[in-house]
């Protein structure tokens, strides 16, 4: 009773000084933009305090005699508020906030054993190496990420204490003395860790047809999205992404469910050829589980950097075009943001939020009210391939390392499975993984109960 006390206490800890600290790196090879939806309309949204810029691109299909469209807006708009923008650019943002594939070419793991040892005296050198690689070197097997509800959730296994503790204070979790102790205890008694923090949710918005973009440019203290307009003549469910350009942080939406979908993923290599197939399926199943009653967030992050970049970021004058009018406001104040990778000075103080949502008037009978907030933590849908190391090299973690890529193969295998709900033997063909799975690894037996 002691100990099953203080695990809970441990892990009531780590959920009270969870600080979020995330980089990813990695190799960009693939993204899931819009073009790969049906019936799909974009939104952009720029607002700072009461001023609101819309910029509407849409998805209509036939004479351009026959469009039209019926835009509420909370005040009278005057001609100078109306603008017809750059599809180009709106094509730009998209790009930039896609939902992304990356990859990563594992190491030798001879060599991994003797960076473990030159690791433990100099922690900041460690950083520079990838995720996985860091963790291996601790004794720490992150075998499962997912979000559900409203916590980011991660499996962990470890090998020690002392290298379980590193891991999760190099990851943003603060420990009491005496950790690495009590963990060591866990681990002696073979158990995993499960490790969770709250998901900090995210948005939605409205969009039509496929002409040049149509921009209105208003005040109102009203920050909302009219959907039901568009259910009106609608021919089944539509789909609707909304990029929002804020100068403080995330947007929300305040009446819906806002869910964060499924990051961070390792998936089977054969993915790479078929990741729009994969992103659709995905995305299909979220939308099953949350009965169509919820926006989906893809991506949050300051434009001042990326990591990967899916494009390039978007320059001064195209955020201007769509309507950030406070990049050259003396009186706006600039919010600090980290330097990545892909930095772009001047407009550190533009946050965008994607989001994406499949309504129809059953299921979205209001519209979106949104809200702004001081959210700048970032996010992004990002899918990862880790291609195994090649090679006649051997020593004594090489037998491990072969060992640890059969399970690692198998769980990308299921997880592609959860996310999907495609066949695991269909899966484990296309791996060339056999269908039975040694050490009694097979499907487990709740895995098919939430499909």
């Amino acid at each position: 009773m002691k100990q099953t006390t203080l695990w809970l206490a441990i892990l009531l800890l780590l959920f009270a000084n969870a600080e979020i600290a995330h980089s990813f790196c990695g190799f960009y090879v693939a993204k899931a933009d819009t073009k790969i939806f049906n019936k799909a309309s974009q939104v952009i949204l720029t607002r700072q305090d009461d001023k609101t810029v819309i910029t509407m691109v849409n998805d209509f299909k036939g004479d351009p005699k026959e469009f039209a469209v019926v835009i509420p807006v909370p005040t009278l708009i005057e001609r100078g508020q109306i603008n017809v923008g750059d599809k180009k650019i709106v094509d730009h943002l998209d790009a930039y906030t896609s939902p992304r594939l990356v990859e990563y070419y594992d190491g030798s793991p001879c060599q991994l054993a003797l960076l473990e040892r030159r690791m433990r005296s100099d922690v900041m050198a460690s950083r520079a190496m990838p995720a996985s690689a860091r963790a291996a070197a601790l004794g720490v097997t992150v075998q499962a990420q997912y979000t559900v509800g409203e916590y980011d959730i991660v499996i962990l296994s470890a090998k020690q204490g002392e290298g379980l503790e590193t891991w999760l204070k190099e990851n943003g979790y603060r420990l009491p003395k005496g950790a690495s102790e009590v963990l060591g205890s866990y681990i002696k008694q073979k158990m995993h860790f499960f490790v969770a923090r709250v998901n900090l949710q995210e948005q939605s918005k409205l969009g039509f047809s496929y002409l040049r973009p149509i921009q209105v440019a208003y005040e109102s203290p009203k920050f909302m999205l009219p959907l039901r307009l568009g259910t009106l003549n609608a021919d089944g469910y539509q789909e609707l992404f909304i990029y929002a350009l804020t100068s403080k942080g995330r947007v929300e939406p305040t009446n819906y469910r806002s869910v964060k979908l499924p990051t961070g993923m390792d998936l089977p290599i054969y993915i790479k050829g078929k990741f729009k197939d994969f992103y659709r399926s995905m995305f299909d199943r979220q939308v099953q589980k949350a009965d169509m009653r919820a926006v989906f967030t893809e991506y949050a992050w300051d434009m001042n950097w990326c990591d990967p970049c899916a494009a390039d970021p978007l320059s001064t004058e195209d955020l201007r075009s769509l309507g950030v009018f406070w990049l050259d406001d003396a009186r706006s104040p600039v919010v600090p943001a980290p330097r990545g990778p892909m930095s772009l000075p001047g407009a550190q103080n533009v946050f965008v939020t994607r989001m994406h949502v499949r309504y129809d008037a059953q299921h979205f009978p209001e519209d979106l009210a949104l809200q702004e907030t001081a959210d700048r933590n970032n996010f992004q849908a990002r899918y990862v391939l880790r291609h195994p190391w090649k090679s006649d090299e051997g020593c004594a973690a090489t037998a491990e390392y072969r060992r640890e890529l059969m399970r690692r193969n198998e769980n990308e295998a299921q997880q592609l499975a959860d996310l999907t709900g495609w066949q695991i033997a269909e899966i484990r063909a296309q791996m060339n993984l056999p269908q039975s799975v040694p050490d009694g690894g097979g499907e487990k037996w709740w895995r098919k109960l939430w499909r």
